[in-house]
């Protein structure tokens, strides 16, 4: 993708796709067993690709019930 073009839709919606997926089963891995923890390997993940509405969408979607 050239440097001066905009994502397509479909590219920026894979691209969701794809960071949640890859911080889910980070927060997975490490066993996340607190909020902080699960916030603090989103952040890593997303590394500031996403806005912060977003953001916590993650952090919701990938915290294990129990931290919920």
């Amino acid at each position: 993708m050239s440097k001066h073009r905009l994502p397509s839709a479909t590219e920026s919606t894979a691209r969701l796709h794809q960071l949640k997926l890859v911080a889910a089963a980070r927060v997975s891995a490490a066993r996340a067993t607190s909020r902080q923890q699960v916030t603090d390997i989103v952040r890593v993940t997303v590394d500031d690709e996403v806005d912060t509405t977003t953001f916590k969408a993650i952090v919701a979607d990938v915290a294990p019930d129990d931290l919920r």
